[in-house]
């Protein structure tokens, strides 16, 4: 056990600062987004806005994948949603502490605005737990597919092949996320059908990996800046 964690604590410590910031800002972010849902005037179609920042999550995930291979990204992927749970506890206790959200002061409706404040805030246990195991899964499909594409066409420093490793690992890793929580949330507690389980996950898997594609050149550039990592590199093949 100690040499896992000691192993843990090296992949994190070769990891740029900012990799491992945008990873954390981009979980709790989405997941505190997530609360809201958008208007599509689409009856089949299901968004929040989550996705505004899902992207982000993923694209992290390419990023550290390229740069430090797919196991330390899955240790920044997992380590990510680690500290997001603890955020979550975070925002349970202070939805159960007695007070007033500033936002509540509306004549008339304070109680109601201030729980439903306390609500979106607490969390629902069964859309956190469906969250979690979802970004947890995708997150390895994502890491592992992209090296694999990556070990398959060369790994070349080249933006063609960092878009190619990203745009597919990100579409079948989005998916995975959405059908995932979909089957475990959307379907055992909403009942959703299969169908639109399967609309809803490919139509959001298609939308995010449109803004993996506008903001990919940034993670390319980024990329570019963190190779070579030889003592992440190192970890890799310990």
């Amino acid at each position: 056990m100690k040499k896992v964690l000691s192993t843990i604590s090296q992949m994190l410590s070769s990891v740029h600062p900012l990799v491992l910031a945008l990873s954390v800002l981009s979980i709790v972010g989405m997941n505190l987004l997530a609360n809201k849902s958008i208007d599509t005037g689409v009856p089949w179609l299901a968004l929040d806005c989550g996705i505004l920042l899902s992207w982000l999550a993923f694209l992290s995930m390419d990023v550290a994948t390229h740069c430090y291979g797919p196991r330390t990204a899955t240790v920044v992927s997992l380590t990510a949603l680690a500290l997001n749970l603890v955020m979550v506890a975070v925002f349970f206790v202070a939805s159960i502490i007695p007070g007033v959200w500033g936002e509540s002061f509306v004549p008339g409706s304070e109680g109601i605005i201030n729980t439903a404040l306390d609500h979106t805030f607490g969390g629902t246990w069964f859309i956190i737990l469906g969250s979690s195991i979802a970004y947890a899964v995708s997150a390895v499909v994502n890491n592992f597919l992209n090296w694999g594409i990556g070990e398959r066409v060369g790994n070349t420093r080249s933006f063609g092949t960092f878009a190619l490793r990203s745009y597919v690992s990100t579409f079948v890793a989005q998916f995975t996320d959405n059908i995932t929580f979909a089957l475990i949330v959307s379907r055992t507690f909403f009942g959703w059908t299969m169908l639109q389980c399967i609309t809803c996950a490919l139509t959001g898997a298609v939308l995010e990996l449109l803004f993996e594609v506008f903001f990919s050149p940034i993670g390319y550039r980024i990329s570019r800046k963190l190779l070579p990592s030889r003592s992440a590199r190192s970890l890799e093949l310990a």
